[in-house]
């Protein structure tokens, strides 16, 4: 569930130190406590022989083997491919930071250098930074259920952009999916039954291992988060420190442990569909609040901006513009909700365009940093591999245009966007063999940081509430601020007190709440006065 963002520079928000109080563990290297937890079935750590992924790159890259089966590790085993960021300030290193990016389904060879420079200054200097391709997942031994490019891109073309109108697409759209179902099932059944969170949960305890840290210290965004919470419960002795960005509530994706039909799919039973909604609608007041220097979308006020927006989609239902239907523009529009900075303004410009019948261009981000291993096959169904066999959804597609309606009518647009999100798994042919469910407050040798952005559409702030009461020992920084992730929204209250943790386990008081360091909009320039307002600057709030 996550997308990665452009770089951006950071500061630190100097007066924010002097409120860093109380709750301390200490945390170095050279004091690492001894820790238990849950052994896998007398697994050697992988080893990791690290070399240049290119040459005269700032990154070294390795190959981790681990058992495709921990019940059965003798037998078949699969590849991990890994990364690392070596410790900018090596006389100071602590140890290791193995981040994940979410998804499922992110690539951490190809998101952590993405992502680099948006970790704190002071975490680049004192930890190496390892990420890696989760099973199943890109550079890894991937989940590929075509035999060829031109089979998977003719597979795409079979489906509409977008989300599903009407019953000719919403059949189309089943139909795709069942057929993706039955190649995955005849290309490798058994890797889709070993690519579960727990799994990688254990994968992640083996790479922890092989980097030689006594405890794991760990970032995880979004889906990470989820990974995070199951190897804090299978592993709870071997937890140094550990942030959950962008939080999941666990019993909304193990639908509270049962083993009935869900009636909801996972990302309902999660709220995402209200918390887009409710983050579309601010970036329609923070737009009509502007002029259109500021927001090219405007329409002079915030309520005149949701009708002008509500007019829009009526519109492209009947009559697109070239390409731009309603279902690919929504589908357009709440991802981009994900990243404020460039995506929101670019946002505007698009929807503007199609608002005056031109056809909108694609977002104009800057190309991501060169990465090692550039070119991975990552495929839909290696996100619903871990998707649908880990957490439950409705296994009859002819549910979805029913769920559709009910999400519409609590969350309109971004309902449907969200109710179509996980039609794969109506027919998906596998369910992970080992699921952890629970519990989820298992004490960990150490304390975990949430963090939770109050205006998440992808990730709602009461799913990061959900999971601090969940965890036997957590506290929630709340970020006062829009977009998905801290991590790629900064804030550089959150970056300080992030680091604080990371680095000597000190943690912000409870109820502490950061905000976001660049407003989304511009305030609208005065005539004859001083501009005011536009948004939240960095800083704390008790």
């Amino acid at each position: 569930m996550h997308i990665s963002g452009p770089t951006a520079g950071r500061r630190i928000c100097a007066a924010v130190i002097a409120a860093l109080v109380t709750y301390s563990t200490v945390l170095t290297g050279q004091n690492l406590a001894a820790a238990g937890g849950i052994p896998t079935a007398s697994v050697p750590a992988p080893k990791l022989d690290w070399k240049p992924c290119v040459k005269g790159s700032p990154y070294d890259c390795a190959t981790a083997k681990v058992p495709l089966d921990y019940d059965n590790p003798g037998r078949r085993t699969i590849k991990l491919a890994v990364i690392k960021r070596k410790a900018t300030g090596p006389g100071r290193r602590i140890g290791t930071l193995l981040f994940n990016p979410g998804g499922p389904g992110g690539p951490g060879t190809i998101q952590m250098p993405q992502d680099y420079e948006f970790f704190p200054r002071e975490v680049r200097e004192r930890f190496d930074i390892v990420s890696w391709d989760p099973r199943g997942i890109g550079s890894s031994t991937a989940v590929d259920c075509f035999a060829t490019p031109e089979e998977a891109a003719a597979w795409n073309a079979s489906k509409p952009a977008g989300i599903p109108v009407g019953a000719q697409q919403r059949a189309a759209v089943a139909a795709a999916y069942q057929d993706l179902s039955r190649r995955c099932e005849r290309r490798d059944p058994e890797l889709l039954r070993h690519v579960s969170t727990t799994d990688t949960a254990r994968d992640l305890e083996g790479l922890r291992q092989a980097v030689g840290d006594a405890q794991l210290t760990y970032l995880g965004i979004s889906y990470g988060t989820i990974l995070g919470a199951t190897y804090a419960n299978l592993f709870p002795g071997r937890v140094r420190a550990m942030v959950l960005d962008s939080d999941i509530d666990p019993q909304a994706w193990t639908n509270h442990a049962s083993d009935a039909d869900p009636r909801l799919t996972t990302f309902l039973r999660m709220g995402v569909d209200r918390s887009a909604a409710g983050v579309l609608d601010r970036f329609l007041t923070l737009c009509g609040s502007t002029d259109t220097a500021g927001c090219a979308f405007s329409a002079g006020s915030p309520k005149a901006t949701r009708d002008k927006f509500e007019q829009l989609m009526r519109r492209l239902r009947a009559h697109p513009v070239g390409e731009w239907t309603y279902g690919r523009t929504i589908a357009d529009v709440v991802p981009s909700l994900y990243i404020v900075h460039p995506r929101w303004t670019d946002l505007a410009v698009r929807l503007q365009d199609l608002w005056q019948g031109r056809v909108a261009k694609e977002s104009s981000l800057p190309p991501p940093p060169p990465v090692p291993h550039p070119d991975p096959y990552l495929g839909e169904e290696q996100a619903a591999a871990v998707l649908c066999g880990d957490s439950p959804n409705p296994r009859d597609a002819a549910a979805y245009p029913a769920l559709e309606e009910a999400a519409a009518a609590r969350a309109g647009d971004a309902g449907r966007f969200w109710t179509w999100a996980t039609i794969g798994c109506a027919s998906w042919p596998a369910v992970a063999a080992d699921r952890y469910r629970g519990p989820w407050n298992r004490p960990t040798a150490h304390p975990v940081l949430l963090v939770g952005t109050k205006y998440d559409p992808a990730t709602p702030y009461a799913d990061a509430q959900a999971l601090a009461g969940e965890l036997a020992d957590a506290r929630l920084l709340t970020h006062e601020g829009y977009g998905h992730t801290a991590l790629v929204n900064p804030s550089s209250c959150v970056k300080t007190y992030e680091s604080r943790y990371l680095i000597d386990g000190t943690l912000p008081s409870a109820g502490t709440t950061c905000r976001q360091d660049k407003p989304p909009f511009p305030a609208p320039k005065p005539v004859g006065g001083v501009a005011t307002g536009g948004g939240g600057t960095a800083g704390t709030v008790h």
